[in-house]
């Protein structure tokens, strides 16, 4: 698989625009890997997990055809994970050349803000399609698994396990410490590259519910490693920084690199 990172960031973007703190002052002087947008990955260029109203950017930025396309895999609907207005862009009359539908696939509040903005274009340039939990579902070339995240209590948020080509990906992003029918879910299965929420910085105490932290990261390693869920030669990748964690990149690689977790950044390309 090529993954494909957009983006990095947690809902405010790193730096904030509006910020004028030292770390966000520091992101902006160093530029680079400091600078973070909306999280978002593109696997093997056609199948995507969230749409942020950064989307176009990125796309612009990395050169990508958001035109090859097929999937888009929604996690939940806060407004960094999904805008599904900005998707009009797509429809016949603004978009030339598109011969597939785009599917989008998601839970039930994603159906339906979903069908509010595109519904009346539904058949040639989109379709829909429901996700429940644990429901296997094939996607494309790839089997999809939606799983429960522990995130916005008001909505059923998913995490996705997808197998394709022989290899396995977790998409774990945003979610605290797993549920425990996840927990159990997973215990069966091998990951070949996880990609984790670590919005926040180490405090001393691991991050149950709504986000991960690094304590929370560094507990879901070791139970990967002990319960042999990461495979031998697999790979776990952070993203979904926040700039209240006063960290940038170097910081985060500091962190994490002894425990041979690597700290992803937007535009990096990631083939296994």
């Amino acid at each position: 698989m090529k993954i494909h990172f957009l983006g990095t960031a947690a809902s405010e973007g790193f730096p904030n625009v509006f910020c004028r703190c030292e770390a966000c002052f520091a992101a902006r002087q160093l530029g680079g890997k400091n600078i973070r947008t909306r999280a978002s990955v593109i696997v093997d260029d056609t199948l995507k997990f969230d749409y942020s109203a950064d989307s176009q950017m990125q796309a612009l930025r990395d050169g990508i055809d958001l035109g090859r396309i097929e999937h888009l895999l929604v996690t939940h609907t806060h407004y960094d994970h999904f805008y599904p207005g900005d998707l009009t862009s797509r429809i016949e009359g603004f978009a030339h050349g598109i011969e597939h539908p785009l599917w989008i696939h998601g839970n039930d509040l994603v159906m339906y803000h979903a069908r509010q903005a595109l519904g009346k274009f539904e058949g040639a340039r989109f379709r829909f399609n429901r996700m429940k939990p644990f429901q296997k579902t094939i996607v494309g070339s790839a089997w999809v698994t939606p799983l429960p995240a522990d995130h916005d209590p008001m909505e059923t948020c998913l995490l996705y396990f997808v197998e394709k080509d022989g290899k396995t990906l977790l998409y774990g992003n945003d979610t605290g410490w797993f549920p425990d029918d996840t927990w159990s879910w997973l215990r069966s299965k091998k990951i070949d590259m996880a990609i984790l929420d670590c919005t926040h910085e180490k405090t001393g105490v691991k991050q149950k519910s709504n986000h991960m932290n690094v304590d929370t990261i560094l507990e879901v390693h070791d139970v990967f490693v002990k319960e042999r869920i990461l495979n031998d030669t697999g790979q776990i990748f952070v993203t979904h920084f926040t700039h209240n964690s006063a960290l940038l990149h170097d910081d985060w690689v500091t962190i994490f690199e002894p425990h041979d977790i690597r700290v992803a950044y937007d535009g990096l390309t990631v083939h296994f």
